[in-house]
């Protein structure tokens, strides 16, 4: 048995070779993308890591599909590095998405609270309706349809999200202003959950982290304390890196940023008829992909190929889903 995905192939199960290689990946995903330790933590030393992944596999039922997925998914250890660094990773956005929206839920709910033109509905699951007009409807619709309500609210953006202390008047404006929209579409009382997600939608609260391999091309781990400083020989060992780093940088960019990616060399005025909005926030937009674009090129050796890559997805649509 020669590695970790032959171990998994043969056995059906996790082994000794492919549980390291997990823990290897947790390791790396855990202390070089920013998520905070489990409660009782205080830094992602192993035993964190060990119950990161404990508890991930244990998550009803995601065990066995997880190691099905990867079974039918991958074809050596290089890929089943991926599949285990994609799994590790969206298991940790959901959690800190389970954690954030809990905050943004709080921070909608008692503004709608102090509104009068909002009425809550209580129960085991909060909703919210206008005052005026539901006669107590509850929606029960698609959520895809309250996110394109969301959408079609032209000329509404939040600039910057701040994690702590008061929400700033333009963030709260933007907010109550698309949260109105969306529930004179549904037409009756959402709940509270589903109105954050599509607030998440809408303004693209939620980025996530960027991805360093594990595997150089002779088949060794690379060390995760070093990986994250050696992304430029990445590059250049790998011909897919530039496309690969331009996807992750593009989903670390908003909706609007996407927008006005192609267009960073026009003037503020210029970009404003493109979105809608004013100069002076679309000025601010464009200094936001501008730093976006310093920080995530600043390590990459072959900058020209990773954002001419990044370019080419200028033509995309908005991901809302």
């Amino acid at each position: 048995m020669s590695g970790a995905y032959e171990e998994l192939a043969q056995t059906g199960q996790l082994g000794r070779l492919s549980l390291e290689l997990l823990r290897q990946v947790g390791r790396q995903v855990t202390r070089s993308q920013g998520f905070p330790p489990p409660e009782g933590y205080s830094r992602w030393d192993d035993d964190a890591v060990d119950e990161l992944l404990t508890r991930m596999l244990d998550r009803k039922g995601a065990g066995g599909r997880f190691i099905t997925s990867c079974f039918l998914k991958a074809v050596d250890d290089r890929s089943l590095e991926k599949l285990f660094f994609t799994t590790v990773r969206n298991f940790l956005i959901d959690e800190a998405k389970m954690t954030d929206r809990g905050k943004l839920r709080r921070r909608f709910a008692r503004r709608l609270q102090e509104d009068d033109r909002f009425l809550k509905v209580t129960g085991p699951s909060p909703r919210w309706a206008l005052a005026a007009g539901t006669r107590g409807q509850v929606w029960q619709g698609d959520l895809d349809t309250l996110v394109r309500a969301a959408w079609e609210v032209r000329g509404v953006w939040i600039t910057a999200w701040n994690h702590s202390g008061p929400t700033p008047v333009e963030t709260v404006q933007a907010l109550m202003t698309v949260l109105t929209a969306v529930l004179e579409a549904a037409g009756g009382a959402v709940r509270e959950e589903d109105l954050a997600r599509v607030l998440e939608a809408r303004f693209d609260l939620l980025a996530p982290p960027e991805y360093t391999t594990l595997y150089a091309d002779d088949g060794a781990l690379i060390d995760p304390t070093v990986a994250a400083a050696d992304l430029g020989s990445v590059a250049d060992r790998d011909p897919v890196f530039a496309d690969v780093r331009a996807e992750w940088i593009w989903q670390a960019l908003s909706p609007q940023e996407r927008i006005l990616l192609s267009y960073l060399e026009d003037s503020p005025a210029a970009a404003a008829g493109i979105l809608q909005s004013g100069p002076r926030q679309a000025g601010a937009i464009m200094e936001a992909i501008r730093e976006k674009l310093r920080l995530a090129l600043s390590d990459d050796s072959d900058q020209v190929a990773v954002l001419g890559a990044l370019l080419n997805r200028g033509g995309d649509p908005p991901d809302v889903g």
